[in-house]
């Protein structure tokens, strides 16, 4: 799944990928660049730690997301949001990265006409691939029943971008969804507003547009995460002690990339089942209600083909009684079939034959 940053220029995007790839992309360089920017961004986890301490594998690998850097929104851009709104159909969800801090150019932030302008645009953009469509199929000689369908599924999402909506608050039956996946419309991707601020609105939690930010955040139903970019990449320079420290004086108990990483994971359905031994401890991201069988395969197609049996226990449950051994014997370690439905921190040994 690739997650795309989007923004308007000087809205701290590409630090914003520095830091959740670990890249090193001079954030001044993207000024008239075409091509977006691609990199792995490790979820952070700390149940990887304490297996890793339990295990001590040759190596720890985390869940990873693809990260895409879009280029910012230029209107004077010769190209326009043409461009632009290329690049964002090729991902699959979407991070838009607002500026809360002031300029190096001077100016205030305003995060609210950012996130109206490009909510805009967005919705535009599908309103143009609706109606496009629409006048297709009323110039068709002959109209199926299927394009009739269409038309009727068509006015309903005209009705909705029309008064300002997104796609993904109209409830579509789960056919019809799928009716309208090559479409790639906009606003049906998942969608999370990073606000980027300045430490000291960080700080207090207070920002230009609060209230009306937050208001607009629940009635679309999209996540707002809070961050300053700057001031996590000195935190990322610190040592472990310090890291700890500094977040304790922020009074948070986490990154603000581990707050992102978690909020797109949780808006977008996904888990992470844990594999652990000698050799690796493993994180592997699953969509949630993902079955046994299908788990397996995002290991390997084999141990998928020749599933038999799936040893799982509760990470809790395997922390709780201390080891492996000792969670057999306390009986939380399971042995489950092909359609149990797997849970986030699921420790697995999967058991197959080929």
């Amino acid at each position: 799944m690739d997650i795309g940053l989007i923004g308007l220029p000087r809205s701290g995007k590409t630090t914003i990928f520095n830091l959740l790839t670990h890249a090193h992309v001079d954030t001044t360089a993207f000024g008239g660049k075409v091509e977006s920017r691609r990199g792995l961004a490790p979820v952070p986890d700390p149940r990887l730690e304490w297996l890793r301490n339990l295990y001590h594998p040759k190596k720890v690998t985390p869940a990873q997301l693809t990260v895409v850097d879009v280029p910012g929104l230029a209107r004077n851009d010769s190209q326009g949001p043409n461009r632009f709104l290329h690049d964002v159909r090729q991902v699959d969800a979407l991070i838009h990265v607002v500026r809360g801090f002031r300029s190096e150019l001077g100016e205030d932030p305003a995060p609210l006409a950012e996130l109206e302008d490009m909510e805009l645009e967005l919705n535009l953009s599908d309103l143009d691939l609706v109606e496009k469509r629409r006048e297709r199929i009323r110039a068709a000689k002959k109209a199926t029943k299927e394009m009739q369908h269409e038309l009727l599924l068509l006015d309903q999402l005209f009705e909705v971008l029309e008064s300002g909506q997104r796609l993904d608050q109209l409830s579509l039956m789960e056919e019809d969804r799928r009716f309208f996946s090559g479409y790639q419309f906009l606003t049906l991707k998942p969608m999370i507003w990073l606000l980027n601020l300045d430490e000291e609105s960080f700080r207090s939690g207070h920002y230009r547009d609060r209230e009306r930010i937050e208001a607009m955040a629940r009635e679309k139903g999209i996540p707002l995460v809070l961050m300053a970019g700057a001031m996590e990449e000195e935190i990322q320079q610190l040592d472990e002690a310090d890291r700890i420290e500094f977040l304790r004086d922020l009074g948070v108990e986490e990154t603000g990339t581990a707050r992102l990483a978690r909020a797109t994971y949780q808006h977008l359905g996904l888990i992470s089942f844990l594999t652990a031994g000698e050799d690796e401890v493993r994180a592997w991201t699953i969509q949630r209600g993902t079955r046994a069988k299908e788990a397996a395969g995002k290991i390997h197609s084999d141990i998928e083909r020749g599933f038999i049996r799936a040893e799982v226990v509760a990470f809790d449950a395997l922390v709780k009684a201390g080891n492996l051994a000792k969670a057999r014997e306390h009986g939380d370690v399971r042995l489950e079939g092909k359609d149990y439905v797997m849970q986030d921190g699921d420790v697995v040994n999967f058991r197959f034959n080929v």
